[in-house]
């Protein structure tokens, strides 16, 4: 099921929130939420279900098995055991993400090398939707265990329900499991939070079905035609495009899954922070996709010595975590390609050879440069395609083609001019420092404090009634993150 579904928004979303409101005990809040999270996964994923139910079984018994540090601290056999649990924890697990994921990519490179009488099956194996995402929460949970940062969950269904809590389960935020645990059982609901989250929630479905929904448009439809027949505009309309595409795409989600959680008396932290406003890629990087940032950078790079080894291990392990964070995106050579391409920019700027981070004007433009060369070897579906758009995207390509010329006259009527203005007024920070400032002013005077917020539910309403009326027209849009 997709948050910007009719059946989603009309249906099941009302009824659980409903429910979730009359009950008064977190327990049997979390046994409702738990069952509409499974029912949620199975609508789109019924034979799937099974693979997360399993997953999260053999995880909670592997949990059950790690001592206590108090317990570890004093004895060596206790220290061996759960080094062994821990290790049997990752293998599981990377090899669960690793089969559906990785091994029709694998097995296909391995090809490249053999002999046609030795070629393998190459197994053709459709990917688990989430299946990234709660791999890696289930694994930040044994992880904090055995690091004795959190107690073990003794309860099946509390540890369940963080893994597959509908809002985040798909595509994020990456949840940690000490973060949430403690609302689980403490939680407190009240209307402020609720009425927020709502906020917040048609915040993001605007973004998803207004803005990205309309960028898809014109991206998808570059990016199908030749690389070769582009031309220097058409190469820069399909880049920009997907840059605004990819954003409000993927914000609008985490702003969805930020506002359900809140809804249900949850807090998630932030996962975007208006990235595009950064002056080097390493100020990106901690405003883009926080939460695989924040995960990758504990349980991988600070394990992995982090800064403390010298400083040519440090920029081992910063490619190391740009390497497998396009690994992680999907099985493909342009999400290796990328994130090499994204974690050389980060050391240049650790060597201090990119001069350009110096000036905020010239800092953003090349960050906005170096991501913009990113997308394009990320959305294609070949390094070879992403070559040739790069050629024409810096003027060595070869002459616009006629399909070119007239999808890139199409797209330069009003209705994507306008598109185009609000992705960049609505990427900056401008509406959301506006809009505090007016909040702070009426601090304090209460009738104009409620005049305010009952404008900002008026406006949330019209943003909801203008996108389902987009969703009544609109063909399936998925969220990009879904593929990973």
């Amino acid at each position: 099921m997709v948050f910007s579904s009719l059946p989603f928004l009309c249906i099941f979303l009302p009824v659980v929130f409903l429910l979730h409101t009359l009950i008064r005990s977190n327990k049997a809040r979390n046994v409702l939420l738990m069952i509409a999270s499974v029912l949620f996964y199975s609508y789109g994923e019924p034979l799937y279900v099974i693979l997360l139910l399993g997953s999260v079984t053999v995880n909670y018994f592997l949990g059950l098995g790690l001592k206590d540090r108090a317990t570890r601290d004093k004895k060596s056999r206790a220290r061996n055991h759960d080094k062994l649990i821990m290790a049997l924890g990752v293998a599981f697990n990377i090899a669960l993400l690793g089969v559906f994921k990785y091994s029709g990519f694998l097995v296909g490179e391995l090809n490249r090398l053999l002999p046609a009488n030795l070629q393998l099956a190459v197994p053709h194996l459709a990917l688990p939707i989430g299946i990234s995402f709660y791999t890696f929460q289930i694994l930040s949970y044994l992880v904090d265990v055995y690091r004795g940062e959190t107690p073990v969950q003794r309860n099946f269904i509390s540890l369940l329900l963080y893994v597959s809590f509908f809002p985040q389960l798909i595509a994020g935020p990456i949840v940690k499991y000490h973060d949430i645990a403690e609302q689980m059982d403490h939680r407190v609901l009240t209307a402020s939070g609720m009425s927020k989250g709502l906020v917040r929630f048609i915040t993001g479905l605007a973004k998803k079905v207004l803005i990205a929904n309309g960028m898809a448009v014109v991206t998808d439809s570059i990016f199908a035609l030749p690389a070769a027949g582009l031309g220097t505009l058409g190469a820069w309309m399909g880049a920009v495009g997907f840059l605004f595409q990819d954003y409000f795409d993927f914000s609008g989600y985490s702003d969805m899954a930020i506002g359900l959680g809140q809804m249900f008396g949850f807090r998630f932290k932030e996962n975007f922070n208006y990235p595009y406003i950064s002056t080097s890629c390493s100020e990106f990087w901690r405003r883009w996709h926080i939460s695989l940032n924040t995960w990758f950078r504990e349980y991988l790079y600070f394990p992995l010595g982090g800064n403390r080894k010298g400083k040519a291990r440090t920029y081992l392990n910063l490619w190391l975590v740009f390497l497998f964070t396009g690994i992680w995106h999907g099985a493909a050579w342009t999400y290796i390609v990328w994130g090499l391409f994204q974690g050389c920019f980060i050391i240049l700027e650790r060597l201090k050879l990119v001069p350009f981070v110096k000036n905020k004007i010239t800092g953003n433009i090349y960050t906005m440069l170096v991501m913009l060369v990113g997308l394009i070897i990320f959305r294609s579906d070949s390094l070879a395609y992403a070559g040739q758009m790069l050629k024409a995207f810096f003027g060595f390509g070869g002459p616009m083609s006629g399909q070119t010329y007239s999808l890139v006259s199409a797209y330069f009527g009003p209705y994507y001019l306008t598109l185009l203005v609000l992705s960049v007024f609505f990427s900056l920070p401008l509406f959301r420092d506006g809009w505090r400032k007016v909040r702070l002013r009426l601090a304090g005077r209460k009738t104009a404090s409620m005049v305010f917020m009952g404008a900002t539910m008026a406006a949330a309403l019209c943003l909801l009634v203008l996108s389902l009326m987009q969703l009544a027209t609109d063909s399936y849009n998925p969220f990009i993150y879904f593929r990973f």
